[in-house]
């Protein structure tokens, strides 16, 4: 590969962020703190403005909301461009609450839909999942969650129904340009389009208990209230949101896709007891590499200051956390629902790996998904936009610790060294 193609991020701890943008942050404080409120009445009234609806349903998202809140105010110091962000992230979610709780009301036959043997790819960023999830989300017979649907899922019932997919795809595909403008080089670690497959992890973010937070900030007292806190409710809005979404625009079985799954097997199965799980495998030394470059150069959308080296650690543990979940827990999941794809396997042979996980989970194959499958695959050639420079040095981490940190995982589903 010509090095031209080759990036390194030479600024994690000083973000070169585009002129308009460090105006906004230098100047902007003022303004953020009275337009962007981040206290939990403030957003809910925002929220039922916005939406023109009141009830949310239960309080039991408010525990996990207030969690985060603090986190929020305690654990990072947010940017002025952050906390305004951070605002609209809060309400939106606010505002997709409140639409779900009207569409179940109005149409209760919702929660009769079923949620039969959803296809589940977990595994940790840099694995393949992405690839694996876009060609299998290629088959007819399967539905997945394209990322302007994940933003938006439930159209507002008070608006006129013609050209309400149009304007959510609109609002995701400025919120992506905004994205791209901020990390001109995220592309080339995770591209991202309104259309593509995405990952459930912003439907679980509506009860406020996932790792999307985690993903946008360093919030260790989050942390800390998730990890020990049971999912199964979270999980449990997850299903009825896909029961909606499937009421919506029609049933068809899901493909999901979500690295949150490996630290949360119990409470997956517990709401979706036929799940299909294809776990994806790559040395977790290179996996944590990336991951920690992924999430340094995130952080600069939302924070006022990025320590690169806190973050190395902060994701370098909690890889390590959720590989250990996912051995641990790999005894709830019944040998006949689970398939393991090393990235090695996947890299050499991509359809026949897809064909592999379609026949585990009795997808039937037909002529014109395999083309599908082809051409997505023709069009998402690894490494088309360039790739990045990883070094585990830019976070003082050290490749040999984290070799023999992370060996119980190797050994358990025989990944080898890159």
């Amino acid at each position: 590969m010509p090095a031209a193609t080759r990036q390194r991020i030479d600024d994690l701890g000083a973000p070169r962020l585009p002129v308009p943008l460090r105006a906004v942050n230098a100047f902007g404080a003022p303004l953020a703190e009275r337009w962007a409120p981040l206290d939990e009445a403030a957003l809910t009234a925002a929220a039922r403005r916005r939406a023109g609806l009141y009830d949310f349903g239960t309080d039991a998202f408010r525990p996990a909301l207030r969690v985060l809140l603090s986190a929020l105010h305690h654990d990072v110091e947010l940017s002025p461009v952050g906390r305004m962000l951070t605002s609209q992230l809060v309400t939106g979610l606010l505002v997709t609450r409140l639409r779900l709780m009207r569409l179940l009301d109005e149409h209760p036959e919702i929660l009769d839909e079923p949620v039969t043997a959803p296809i589940v790819v977990l595994g940790l960023p840099r694995t393949g999942t992405t690839h694996l999830h876009g060609l299998l989300a290629q088959v007819p017979e399967l539905r997945s969650l394209p990322y302007w649907e994940s933003l938006e899922p439930i159209p507002d019932p008070t608006a006129v129904t013609t050209g309400l997919d149009a304007a959510r795809r609109r609002r995701c595909e400025y919120a992506l340009r905004f994205q791209h403008w901020v990390m001109p080089l995220f592309p080339l670690m995770h591209e991202m389009t309104a259309e593509a497959p995405h990952e459930e992890i912003q439907l679980l973010a509506v009860d406020f208990s996932t790792m999307l937070f985690e993903a946008s900030y360093l919030l260790p007292t989050y942390r800390d209230w998730y990890v020990a806190s049971d999912q199964t409710d979270a999980y449990r809005t997850l299903r009825m949101l896909l029961q909606a979404l499937q009421w919506l625009r029609g049933p068809k079985r899901w493909v999901l896709k979500s690295p949150q799954h490996l630290e949360q097997l119990g409470p997956l199965l517990r709401v979706f007891p036929d799940a299909r799980i294809v776990q994806t495998h790559r040395d977790p030394v290179r996996v944590t590499t990336s991951m920690c470059t992924m999430a340094a150069y995130g952080l600069r959308m939302n924070l006022a200051r990025v320590d690169p080296v806190a973050a190395g650690h902060y994701w370098a543990a909690r890889v390590e956390r959720m590989l250990r979940k996912s051995v641990d827990d790999r005894r709830l999941v019944p040998p006949a629902q689970v398939l393991d794809v090393h990235l090695s396997a996947f890299v050499a042979d991509e359809i026949g790996t897809a064909e592999r996980v379609c026949a585990f989970a009795g997808v039937s194959l037909e002529g014109p998904a395999r083309r599908a499958m082809r051409a997505y695959q023709d069009a998402h050639r690894q490494g088309r936009h360039g790739t990045i420079v990883y070094r585990l040095d830019d976070f003082r981490l050290d490749a040999d610790e984290r070799r023999g940190a992370l060996r119980f995982y190797q050994e358990r589903f025989g990944v080898a060294d890159e």
